[in-house]
């Protein structure tokens, strides 16, 4: 049976993380609909460090996003997390890596919050370094490449509450963002929050 355990609200343009158990569930929710989220997993052998890998779990999954059932797999081509229920009617995207620093000052807007930053101050609040920062993975966001070759980012079509249950495969600290993009339709024109809802398995 699973049992809900804790919730973590990730306020609007910022991030948060929180530690899984292997097993334990954790639903990303999109509580006013078209707010995309921007998640990485980190796992640990010992004293080798591991992330979830977009461009890994493409290649092991063939396919751009994975089905029902699959799992996202970490570098060294470990599954970490499966998809046991995707409650959106949004493709998702694992092309784009996080908005930073440089596409807001591209667009004219220094000093804007993003991703990238978001990310390492929730791996910092964590204690954790890692190498690289890793491309997550786009919940909600509606990027699928177009018949000319094109990546067009269309405004999310998620509905309020639309969400995706995933399950830990390995004890891992999951970092979600909360898309900071508000000059571009992506998140429908405006910023809003994602709430993480931790389940567990009782007997």
């Amino acid at each position: 049976m699973i049992v809900f355990q804790s919730k973590i609200d990730i306020d609007p343009q910022s991030g948060g993380s929180v530690r899984l158990n292997k097993g334990d569930h954790v639903r990303v929710i999109d509580p006013e609909g078209q707010q995309v989220a921007d998640l990485c997993a980190i796992a640990w052998t010992g004293a080798t460090i591991d992330w979830l890998s977009t461009s890994q779990t493409r290649d092991i999954t063939e396919r751009l996003f994975p089905r029902l059932g699959e799992c996202f797999y970490s570098e060294r081509g470990h599954p970490l997390l499966t998809l046991v229920e995707d409650n959106s009617p949004c493709p998702h995207d694992m092309l784009f890596p996080a908005c930073n620093r440089g596409l807001y000052d591209r667009a004219g807007l220094p000093d804007h919050p993003n991703c990238r930053d978001n990310f390492l101050a929730a791996l910092q609040a964590a204690k954790v370094a890692l190498p690289i920062v890793p491309d997550p993975v786009n919940l909600f966001q509606c990027s699928e490449p177009q018949s000319d070759g094109r990546l067009e980012v269309a405004a999310s079509i998620n509905p309020a509450g639309g969400n995706v249950l995933l399950r830990a495969e390995e004890d891992l600290l999951l970092v979600v963002t909360a898309c900071s993009v508000d000059h571009h339709p992506t998140n429908g024109g405006r910023c809003t929050g994602i709430t993480l809802e931790i389940l567990s398995l009782h007997p």
